[in-house]
């Protein structure tokens, strides 16, 4: 067991890069299995998530060599189309291995997936889509797999598509197989992030006939097949938002190097309006804290809105703000389980439902899943954090209670690295360069 011993109050101060985007990386690995040539993807997240997305590429036969922050994949035929229910468990993403079996080998035979347990992030959506592309897909409760096969026996059939309510990882998918369909596929109401138009941008690298029309609008005239391509993805701006939070939290002053102003509108938006203070430079972006923080609401949406993954970081930012803000979860339908944490930490915080005519359109999660769960929190501020030994329950939520314990007066403890690192690479090493009191101490 591992865990993160931290000195809250010091200023962070000097210049740092982030990884490259985990949620590019990741797809990107499965686009590769799209060929039988060989794909190098570059500044690549050296993550658990991403090791056991190469993994699952060994165990399907085909080849995954990492060498520094560059991967390469080449699966000149697939040797098996069953992924383990091992190491499905550990990563949502493996789900979308769907696409390149169902393309190639007509078949697949997929677990549901794992990875963070931040709600019930069912695959309906996927599924929903690939059957309409001539996919019979049943899932066995008995075994948790779900077993997929193309009906006709040629392949995949263009459709025009429109997805219920926006999903990243459905968008993806349905792209990944269209791309080798027979036929023009148009998806309509697709996710906008931009990694999704990264994606987009290695796919035609690769061959492929597909490009977006218009918001929320992807076409694709499927092609025969797709050859090699060397692509490197950009920097993730998970990280970009939860170094410039650091900065203000401890009154430091730091310049994030490779950081670009672009994808980031919707934070810096709010953060400004916060009092956080930034300076964009040729090098990357400058965060530092340049007076009081002021309490300003927040209410998560897919893109170009406030991402779900800042959520948490963004909660710890209002903790020192003045005055009370609220923070509206609307993407996920059970994202607040850190809150237990921060409360020990001293933090003043009130979950609740807030009053909404239509539940069913208004949230993405589906009315379903919805357990009672609570879908805002007001924070009241500024409070003086203390010390506290916590336990981190998901990725995003590990990065939040790091920010917690560097704003925090005294030392904390933080179990639970294993759902840190699965995003964050090397966190601590970078954040002590940085001036923070941070060590990893591995336990007997």
């Amino acid at each position: 067991m591992e865990k993160f011993v931290i000195t809250g109050k010091t200023p962070l101060h000097g210049s740092t890069q982030v990884s490259g985007a985990k949620n590019v990386a990741l797809k990107a690995i499965v686009a590769a299995c799209l060929t039988d040539e060989e794909v190098v993807i570059r500044n690549i997240p050296l993550i658990s998530d991403l090791y056991v997305m190469a993994e699952i590429v060994e165990e399907l036969g085909g080849q995954a060599v990492i060498e520094g922050h560059t991967i390469t994949i080449r699966v000149q035929k697939f040797a098996s189309t069953t992924i383990s229910l091992d190491r499905a468990a550990h990563i949502r993403t493996s789900v979308m291995f769907l696409a390149p079996l169902l393309a190639r080998e007509g078949k697949a035979i997929i677990p549901n997936p794992g990875g963070c347990r931040i709600g019930a992030r069912p695959i309906d959506r996927t599924i929903d889509g690939l059957t309409k592309m001539g996919v019979d897909i049943r899932y066995e409760s008995s075994d948790g797999y779900f077993y997929a096969k193309v009906i006709s026996k040629e392949k995949l059939s263009g459709v025009e598509y429109t997805f219920e309510k926006n999903t990243h990882t459905g968008t993806e998918t349905l792209m990944l197989a269209a791309v080798l369909a027979t036929g023009k596929t148009v998806l309509q109401n697709t996710a906008q992030e931009p990694e999704i138009d990264e994606l987009i941008a290695l796919l035609t690298k690769m061959g492929a006939k597909i490009k977006r029309t218009k918001d929320r609008t992807i076409e694709i005239d499927g092609v025969a097949r797709l050859h090699g391509a060397d692509f490197e993805i950009g920097p993730d701006r998970n990280e970009i938002v939860t170094l410039a939070i650091a900065a203000v939290l401890t009154k430091g002053d730091i310049l994030v190097e490779n950081a670009h102003k672009a994808d980031l509108h919707s934070f810096l938006a709010v953060f400004e309006k916060a009092g956080g203070g930034y300076e964009t430079k040729d090098t990357g972006i400058r965060f530092f804290y340049k007076s009081p923080i002021q309490s300003v609401d927040a209410t998560t949406a897919p893109a170009p809105g406030f991402m779900t993954d800042w959520q948490g970081p963004w909660v710890i930012l209002m903790t020192q703000a003045q005055g009370v803000a609220v923070v509206h979860e609307t993407v996920y339908e059970n994202r607040f389980g850190y809150v237990y944490n921060l409360k020990k930490m001293g933090a003043l915080i009130q979950l609740f439902n807030p009053e909404i005519v239509n539940p069913e359109t208004f949230y993405n999660f589906n009315s379903e899943d919805d357990q009672d769960y609570f879908h805002a929190a007001k924070i009241t501020g500024p409070v003086n954090l203390h010390n506290a030994v916590v336990e981190i329950s998901d990725l995003r939520a590990g990065a939040t209670l790091v920010l917690a314990a560097l704003a925090a007066q005294g030392t904390s403890t933080i179990y639970g690295l294993e759902h840190l690192d699965r995003g964050y690479e090397n966190f601590e090493e970078r954040l002590s360069q940085l001036g923070a009191q941070i060590q990893r101490i591995k336990e007997d």
